[in-house]
């Protein structure tokens, strides 16, 4: 068995991998439960390497999320549900249904348009599968999946009920929600009830996923961005703590905050 740049290949070695005459004893005890974290972590690989701009990473980052498709294939097709050419003509039957405006008839000026038409057809297809399902009406959030991060998911959640006007006029209502939802968390957490607390952070976390929908802001890749800062400041603590012959557990708040201070004022000095 040979490299290729052939997909086909790759399908081959799957198959072998999965074939109970010599093939993996990994592989072969694996079904879709235990296979689906993989999936979610390839993606994630393959975001970090666009983060970084590490090209030679993402080429092969982008080929373990690659296995993760056709391995979920090997084993619907040894159970005699699909297989991964049933994949590929899903896929593109959909983006030809969903762009008329590029293999039919209808046109599209621009991006909104297109957009438009997407969110149209998208709508069409939710009523399809609620009638499939037997529920008689579809709602907007069908199909926003629960395995979403949460912050993600509350983005999608909310872009969706504002594409039927169920939706803050503008940024700074949200913003004034975010302040409400944030007096409560104060109030829930003052009374000593941890449920009340709970619930009202989320509410909170909800309003500021909200709130970087309306600012044009990927929540998401927000928060990776501060958990990356904290990282990298605190890593400047840590090193600060070490040349001062200081051990971090015994420094003191007092002085892990002056590390964190000059680090964030060299932040502020280079931008």
């Amino acid at each position: 068995m040979q490299p290729s740049r052939d997909i086909a290949r790759l399908i081959e070695i799957m198959a072998a991998l999965r074939d109970p005459n010599g093939g993996c004893p990994w592989d072969l005890e694996q079904d879709f439960s235990t296979i689906r974290h993989y999936t979610i972590e390839e993606a994630y690989e393959v975001a970090d390497a666009i983060e970084r701009q590490d090209f030679a990473d993402l080429r092969e980052e982008l080929g373990d999320l690659l296995l993760q498709p056709v391995y979920h294939a090997q084993m619907a097709s040894e159970a005699g549900m699909f297989d991964i050419g049933d994949v590929v003509y899903a896929i593109t039957e959909k983006l030809i249904r969903r762009h008329p405006h590029v293999f039919g008839d209808l046109d599209a000026n621009d991006s909104e348009a297109a957009k438009l038409r997407w969110d149209a057809i998208k709508a069409e297809e939710r009523a399809i599968k609620a009638a499939r399902k037997g529920d008689v009406i579809p709602s907007v959030l069908d199909d926003v999946p629960g395995t979403l991060p949460a912050l993600a998911r509350a983005e999608k959640l909310t872009r969706r009920a504002a594409s039927v006007g169920f939706d803050w006029p503008d940024a700074a209502s949200v913003a004034a929600k975010v302040e409400e939802e944030l007096t409560e968390v104060r109030e829930a957490i003052a009374s000593g009830d941890k449920d009340s607390a709970q619930e009202e952070i989320g509410d909170l976390l909800f309003a500021v996923a909200n709130l970087a929908r309306h600012a044009g802001i990927d929540a998401e890749a927000a928060l990776r961005d501060a958990n990356h800062k904290f990282t990298r400041r605190f890593h400047y603590v840590e090193a600060r703590s070490r040349q001062d012959n200081v051990p971090i557990e015994t420094a003191g708040l007092e002085r892990l905050d002056a590390y964190w201070n000059e680090v964030r004022a060299a932040d502020k000095a280079s931008t």
